[in-house]
Order: C-alpha cells, then sequence, then structure tokens
C-alpha cells in the first residue's frame, strides 16, 4: 500500500508565498516522475509543474518564473515553492507519482491541498 499526502496549503494574500510538500509512505521501491496538479471547480485539473527521476522540469507557462518544484529522493518528498501568488492560483493542488512498490510500478495521486489567494 502507497499512500502520497499533502501538506502546506492554505489562505494566502495575493503577492505572499506558500510552500507545499507531498510525502510517499508505504511500500515505495523507488519513485519516478513527479507532478503537482491542480483543480478548480467546473474545470479540468490542469498540471502546474512536472519533475523527472533525473531532474527535467516543466512547468505550465501560467506559473514559469513564480512556482519552483523540487524534490527529495532520499525522504519521498515533492516540493512546490509558490511565490508571487495570485488570486488565480487558487484551486485544490494534488501530487501525483509514479512509483515502484511491491506490485510493480503504479500511478498515484494525493487527496489534495487547497490553496486559497485572497485579500
Amino acid at each position: 500500500q502507497v499512500q502520497l499526502e499533502e501538506s502546506g496549503g492554505g489562505l494566502v494574500q495575493p503577492g505572499g508565498s506558500l510552500r507545499l510538500s507531498c510525502a510517499a509512505s508505504g511500500s515505495v521501491f523507488s519513485i519516478h516522475a513527479m507532478g503537482w496538479y491542480r483543480q478548480t471547480p467546473g474545470k479540468q485539473r490542469e498540471l502546474v509543474a512536472h519533475i523527472t527521476s533525473l531532474g527535467a522540469i516543466t512547468y505550465a507557462d501560467s506559473v514559469k518564473g513564480r512556482f519552483t518544484v523540487s524534490r527529495d529522493n532520499a525522504k519521498n518528498t515533492l516540493y512546490l515553492q509558490m511565490n508571487s501568488l495570485k488570486p488565480e492560483d487558487t484551486a485544490v493542488y494534488y501530487c501525483n507519482a509514479d512509483i515502484w512498490t511491491v506490485g510493480g510500478t503504479g500511478n498515484y495521486w494525493g487527496q489534495g491541498t487547497q490553496v486559497t489567494v485572497s485579500s
């Protein structure tokens, strides 16, 4: 059994910062690609940032220059540093990862963490 647990969401004023974390636990052998996605009501879930096991990174155009994704492979943890936050960044943020476990490789999602940017 593998779980992804996000933390770090909350309410922040425009221009502020938040740091999200996503920790994988359970029978994890190794983690391949990891990513952050976000979703608002009535819209499809969209990619925010993606990082491969070798460190190749992709960002959505809307967050380039403001968000930074990183990972700590020793801790099986993914991070998202969000700076210069805007109201349009308000969403539920989800962690996603391709994880090699005792049962093989599978794709996993966290439960999501709410980020609200408002004055």
